[in-house]
Order: structure tokens, then sequence, then C-alpha cells
């Protein structure tokens, strides 16, 4: 009995050996590529895609060299604007550290109640919350900090220092607390040598009075930018009128924020709204500085 099984032996033997092996396949998940700014800035809601005439978002980030993975630091991002579009760009590669202005500056301003003050100290939590909300899974991390209070980690860290329409309020109450050279040092030391400091603000024509162009109505000369610029240790690179407004042509008694999106004194008065908004957002310095190598 057990000669008969030696035959039937060899021939499970020998099918088991002639078996081909099953490969095992291991599943990389592969990233998606960075989205492009132009589809970025395409996807944008309208009331985002309204305001592209007058701030030129592609061409302005395109100066300043920002491109997906980078980090970027954006000074008072306000409501967003620009955060959102630079959470898509920048790619799950990518951070966005979004700084605000000094806790104590805040009393300074004619809207600083109690109640702004005490809601505006939840502003850093609060604002990494709505960050991490418009990154979804594809966007950039996030990070955020008040002025005079930057992580220590993050010094050296950051390829551009975005300041979008910043450095009036910091020009104009400097001398309550010193806010514009905390802002300005706090940019210098988070750059890393050789990174950019873009800068958009408001531009006063050179004709008008220093003492209205001191930020209080909201603009600044461009002489006064660079001359603070290059004090905090920058280098300035080059400057684009891809922001500027010639139609902006405001007088000793005009702020800035009588023109659009604020309106402010004309959205009850539609003749004066029109002539506003005729004239359209106000007239920018666009310009480029770097940290030495």
């Amino acid at each position: 009995m057990k000669r008969s099984l030696l035959p039937m032996l060899f021939l499970i033997l020998a099918a088991c050996q002639e078996a081909p092996q099953q490969e095992v396949t291991e599943v990389v998940a592969v990233p998606p590529p960075p989205r492009a700014l132009a589809e970025v800035l395409a996807a944008q809601p309208e009331e985002t895609r309204a305001r592209y005439p007058y701030r030129h978002p592609q061409e302005t980030l395109e100066f300043f060299g920002i491109e997906p993975g980078m980090t970027v630091l954006e000074g008072l991002p306000g409501a967003g604007w620009y955060t959102k579009i630079l959470l898509q760009f920048l790619g799950e590669d990518g951070l966005v550290v979004a700084a605000d202005y000094p806790m104590d500056m805040w009393p300074h301003f004619a809207f600083g109640t109690e109640e702004f003050i005490a809601k505006r100290a939840d502003w850093p939590t609060d604002f990494l919350q709505n960050m991490a909300e418009w990154s979804g899974e594809t966007g950039a991390e996030a990070k955020t900090f008040v002025f005079g209070s930057m992580p220590d980690d993050l010094a050296g860290t950051v390829d551009v220092v975005f300041f979008p329409r910043v450095l009036h309020n910091l020009a104009y109450h400097d001398d309550k607390g010193g806010y514009l050279s905390l802002a300005l040092n706090d940019a210098y030391m988070a750059l890393k040598p050789g990174g950019v400091f873009g800068v958009v603000q408001h531009e006063a024509r050179d004709a008008m009075p220093d003492d209205w162009a001191d930020g209080g109505s909201g603009y600044l000369k461009k002489a006064f930018v660079i001359e603070q610029a290059e004090k905090a240790g920058f280098e300035f690179v080059a400057d684009s009128d891809i922001n500027a407004n010639d139609k902006d042509q405001p007088t000793v008694d005009d702020v800035v924020w009588r023109l659009p999106p604020t309106l402010r004194g004309s959205r009850d008065d539609p003749e004066q709204k029109a002539a506003m908004e005729a004239i359209g957002e106000s007239n920018r310095m666009t310009l480029k500085f770097k940290k030495p190598e």
C-alpha cells in the first residue's frame, strides 16, 4: 500500500514546484500634482474674483516668486482673501503662516472696544481653525502668531513674507509701541537668507504732504516704505506698477477707505458711490525686497 502512494506523492510535489509564485504588489498613494495658480484663482468664489482687476493676484504672487511647496508668511490676513488662495496654491507640501497685529495695538483703533479686543484675543486659534477648513485635504499646512511673539522655530524657515496693505496702520501707530519696526523685524528674522519680502501698499503721490501720508489716511510714500525696509536690513530689489491706479488721486481731505470695497461716506449716496466705484480700489505700490544671503 505504501509503495502505491509514492508515484502520486511525486506528482503532487512536481505540481507544487511548477506552480507560479504570486507577486505581492505594494500600493503607494501618489499625491496629486500642485495646482496651477490660474486654476486656483479660477476656482475662487465670485466675490473674490470680482476684485482681481484691482488686486491682480496672479501677477502679484508671480512677481514675488511664490510657488507650490513654499513657506509663506502673510501679514494681517483679515478675512482670508489671500490666505485662501495661498493655501490651495502652495499645496500639501507648503505652509502658510498668518501673522496679526500685536494685541496691544488694537486699543489705538477707534473700533478697539473692550468687546472687540476680548474677541481678538482668540484670533490665533480661531483663524487657525478657519485656515484648516479652507485648506481641506490638499491644501497647505497652517500656523498663526501675532507680531512680537514669533515662534523661535520659525526663524530662518520662510521663503516669502507677503505684506498686502499692512504697513499703514503699523506706521501710523508706531510712536505708541514701535509696531512698524516690530513687524519688520519679525519679517526679517522669519525669512531664509535670500528670501523675499513682498509689499503691496496704498501709495501716496510724492507731491502729497508728509504729515498726510503718515498712514492715518491709509497711504504711505514709496520712499518711506523703502527706507523703513532697508533700515530693517532688507535689500530693495524691484518695483512694479501692476497694482497702480492712476484714477486714485486723493486730496488731503480724503482717506483710502472712501474707495471700494469700504465706500466710507458714500454707501447711502448713489451718485457719490458711483463716483468712487468708477475710481476703483486704491493706487498701490508693489515692492520686492530680499534678505541678504
